[in-house]
């Protein structure tokens, strides 16, 4: 059968592919701007003939009914490995149909296909090209992985969507059921940087050298050190995320790629998300490669970068480098995410010049609680171990915290936190014995 008639006997509309769906199963679905909105918005309608199903996902996008609604309970469970505000939202109200995946991003998916094999993927694409072939297009994070392993995989082919290049690639042979969805693709905007983010993205500025390879996320902080690398040279990008600010600093010239010693001429992602402008960007971006999220965040790869700086930001930080970015006592807020894994990546880099950056603001809740603290408060989960950690910033200044004692790394952190919480941490510490 020639891949035209596959494709044609494979499409199905939305609620005939949800309908596989069957208790007890579990569904993946692809995260952020790859997320299949079409089905994710209409799994409630199977309510009354299914139960116990999970749905395992990173960043839902919308709070959708199937597990938004209490009643929803014993039917639907969502797995989030990276909370949203959705999920938050459920878990606050307790409705009973949230819970979080611990884990490490680079790991995500062979850790759960080792739990169990996935029952059904839904995931979105491209039309196919003239071989046959569609682009999983801006994430295949987990997605591609889940895909091999699933019983059944069902996508959403979305033309607004960019044919991205890389591993992002699938045959019509491979999918078991298509849906037509033509939507606006999810945007993120991109922030304006606070007076405190370019503070806090001037200091990260001061570590990032001519010719490093660098690990940038999304948000204030993240938009701010982008700001702040506009004079450097030959920057080359090797990071989970791929968002606007790599793309404009590609654009200013900042980022070449000449000087990697590692995928040289690559900017290396394993997702995308931002403004319709980088989805445009990326289309048939022969510069850019997405990459499976087990190769694209595994340390042993980002090792091998060439001055490898990670950029990632937290809630707070305790006197001996505990950082905690996911989680305060025992709420989940969001997440891992990669960042222990590009964190480890770079501080172990062959070269020996790798560095990673842990950012946060000095103060949260308005100025009312310092988010350096002498210990983290009971219950909090450690994102990333002490043992891991490099530089943390505030916009107060840089704690170096690699090889230091205790002892110095109280004093390096109370000199970063806030004026007006110092006096106290140093009294705690000093409580503690920590100096």
């Amino acid at each position: 059968m020639q891949w035209q008639d596959q494709y044609k006997s494979k499409l199905t509309d939305i609620d005939s592919a949800v309908a596989h769906i069957g208790s007890g199963n579990d569904v993946i679905v692809a995260q952020c701007a790859s997320e299949p909105q079409g089905c994710m918005s209409r799994f409630h309608i199977i309510a009354d003939r299914v139960r116990d199903v999970r749905v395992f996902s990173v960043l839902t996008l919308k709070p959708y009914d199937f597990y938004m609604k209490p009643e929803m309970k014993g039917v639907f469970e969502l797995a989030s490995w990276f909370h949203a505000p959705g999920s938050r939202e459920a878990l606050k109200a307790g409705t009973g149909t949230v819970t979080y995946v611990p884990n490490m991003l680079h790991r995500a998916a062979t850790d759960r296909i080792q739990a169990r094999r996935p029952d059904i993927f839904f995931g979105t694409c491209t039309p196919p090209d003239r071989h046959g072939f569609v682009s999983l297009s801006l994430g295949i994070t987990y997605e591609k992985d889940i895909l091999e392993a699933a019983k059944t995989v069902v996508l959403e082919v979305n033309p607004r969507l960019p044919r991205t290049l890389g591993d992002t690639h699938v045959h019509v042979s491979e999918v078991d059921l298509f849906v037509m969805n033509d939507q606006e693709v999810p945007t993120l905007p991109s922030p304006s940087p606070s007076e405190t983010d370019l503070a806090i993205g001037g200091h990260i500025g001061e570590l990032v050298e001519d010719g490093a390879t660098i690990q940038l996320g999304i948000g204030g902080i993240p938009n701010a050190a982008a700001l702040a690398l506009r004079d450097k040279h030959d920057l080359g990008v090797h990071t989970e995320m791929m968002v606007d600010s790599v793309m404009e600093l590609y654009e200013m010239g900042v980022v070449s790629n000449a000087r990697k010693g590692f995928m040289k001429g690559k900017i290396i992602c394993t997702f995308a998300m931002g403004s319709r402008k980088l989805y445009d960007w990326l289309d048939d971006n022969v510069e850019v490669q997405f990459e499976r999220g087990k190769w694209v965040n595994d340390p042993a790869v980002i090792r091998q970068n060439t001055r490898m700086v990670s950029i990632n930001t937290c809630m707070m930080v305790d006197f001996t480098g505990q950082v905690a970015s996911e989680a305060i006592g025992t709420a989940q807020y969001s997440g891992t995410g990669g960042q222990a894994d590009t964190a480890v990546g770079a501080v172990e880099g062959f070269d020996g010049q790798g560095k990673s950056v842990i950012a946060c603001y000095s103060t949260a809740r308005g100025g009312r609680i310092s988010t350096i603290v002498p210990v983290l408060p009971e219950g909090t989960a450690v994102s990333l171990h002490r043992s891991n950690v490099d530089n943390v910033v505030t916009e107060h200044g840089i704690a170096r915290l690699r090889g230091r004692t205790v002892r110095e790394r109280t004093g390096a952190l109370i000199a970063v936190a806030h004026p007006d919480f110092r006096a106290d941490l140093t009294a705690a510490a000093k409580k503690l014995g920590y100096i």
